[in-house]
């Protein structure tokens, strides 16, 4: 835990430090301070790697990459809508349309890739991100952000794909450790990605002064320069993820019935009591209400404290880097310790104290203590779920369920950021989205402690001579 108080003091340090005397910097703070850090948690990283299966290494590139596009755009996105007129419900709704998509696409990509694969449905993926990104670039209106949302929302249904392919890698005592690692590489993309766009948002500029694009580009498109070089990075993933990363899942030769996705999809919804379901409705409800939070996060901190662009980056790095650091240091030995079920709800326990002590604090060096359970929370909660719907379906339907888990977790996702958009809108000390998240948070505690002792009873880890 040492580590995790350390890495928070640094991202602490660096969004709140003074201006530098001078040189390249980060919100004042020099810029080799600001990557040395970086460089020791990759390194700790790489060496933590040391024990984890190659075709698992290399998932976690290849997802680390793709969000590290995602986050080049994410946090530009407010901002950009707002010059465009929008205001905390549009907002709300642009994110929410990315989470559309992926909840009508999640269950077919699940079901397909039990038949045909993982691998190539993670390409068509990861394609879909790279023309997404291209339409985000040249983006001067809002219904253009609109499509370039709902073009990577489409192909961002494969997330139950990946997650698929990482138990299908596993053994079950190390599965939801799996899952961590997994989310621990796509939260070191979410540390990175918002300082790479903090450049990239500049280079349209660059662009334009070199004689590379037209004159007033960089002004009808805001978003030309992170969404050329997201783009560029996300071609760069593909090409990688073709030569190197190998396929794990046996094509079934038996084919599978129609409407079986729509069957497993309303089953959670006419069998509540179901472990599966029981475990999809408490990962939807709190991932809805950490992606609709983080959706009005930015305008929130900076109505509220005057936080500035770089300070906002800074703060989703501070994210990004505990979820990491939590993943990678702490996950494994909280899940030896307490079982996925117990890890679980600490998890939701942290995630509602986080949100729900966000309106309370009196400054932005105390909101960005409160925001450091966040990652924490989510860090036990979701791969603890996860990993525990693995278990309780079986081989052949894991793409599908892991796909309907999607599905209700992508409704949440249009549902908590047009809801939660609304009352921030509404409110007029903005509070409200807290409350509400953090009641909703806490009551799938409920749904935990009903699940069967069957469900909850630890798996032993594998020893290494097995």
């Amino acid at each position: 835990m040492s580590v995790v108080a350390a890495a928070f003091a640094l991202v602490a340090g660096l969004a709140f430090a003074e201006p530098a005397a001078g040189g390249a910097s980060f919100a004042g703070v020099p810029a080799w301070v600001v990557w040395g850090g970086a460089l020791v948690l990759g390194g700790a990283t790489v060496w933590q790697l040391r024990t984890v299966p190659r075709e698992l290494v290399l998932l976690m590139i290849t997802a680390c990459i793709d969000m590290i596009g995602v986050l080049m755009i994410l946090p530009l996105l407010p901002f950009y809508a707002e010059r465009m007129g929008a205001g905390g419900f549009m907002v709300g709704l642009l994110v929410s349309s990315f989470s559309i998509a992926q909840l009508v696409s999640a269950p077919f990509w699940g079901r397909l890739s039990d038949s045909w694969g993982r691998r190539p449905v993670l390409l068509v993926a990861l394609f879909a991100s790279a023309v997404a990104y291209l339409v985000f670039g040249f983006a001067g209106s809002l219904p253009v952000l609109f499509v370039s949302r709902i073009v990577q929302g489409a192909g961002g249904g494969t997330v139950s794909v990946i997650q698929a392919y990482v138990a299908d890698a596993t053994e079950p005592g190390e599965r939801t450790k799996a899952l961590g690692w997994l989310s621990a590489a796509t939260n070191f993309g979410v540390a990175i990605g918002p300082v790479l766009g903090g450049y990239a948002a500049g280079w349209g500029t660059t662009l334009e002064g070199a004689g590379l694009l037209a004159r007033g580009s960089a002004e009808r498109f805001p978003g030309i320069g992170a969404g050329l070089a997201a783009a560029l990075l996300c071609l760069v993933n593909i090409v990688f993820a073709a030569k190197y990363l190998p396929e794990v899942r046996v094509k079934s030769d038996t084919p599978r019935p129609r409407g079986t996705s729509m069957k497993a999809v309303t089953r959670v919804v006419s069998h509540p009591g179901d472990a599966p379901s029981r475990l999809i409705w408490i990962y939807s409800i709190a991932i809805g209400a950490f992606q609709g939070l983080t959706s009005i996060l930015a305008l929130y901190m900076s109505r509220t404290f005057g936080a500035t662009e770089q300070t906002l980056g800074l703060l989703f790095a501070e994210i990004g880097v505990l979820s990491v650091i939590t993943r990678v240091f702490v996950l494994g030995r909280m899940v030896d310790w307490l079982g996925e079920a117990r890890l679980s709800r600490l998890g939701t326990v942290l995630l509602a104290l986080g949100i729900g002590l966000l309106p309370l604090v009196p400054s932005l060096e105390w909101g960005a203590l409160v925001i450091a359970l966040w990652p924490l929370g989510t860090a036990f909660t979701f791969p603890a779920v996860t990993g525990l719907l693995s278990k309780v379906i079986s081989q052949h339907d894991r793409g599908l369920y892991m796909g309907v888990q999607q599905t209700f977790g992508g409704l949440s996702r249009v549902i908590f950021p047009v809801v939660l958009g609304f009352a921030f809108d509404r409110d007029a000390s903005h509070h409200a989205p807290f409350w509400i998240s953090a009641t909703l948070v806490i009551a799938t505690l409920g749904f935990s402690f009903a699940l069967p002792a069957s469900v909850t009873a630890r798996t032993p880890r594998p020893r290494p001579s097995e």
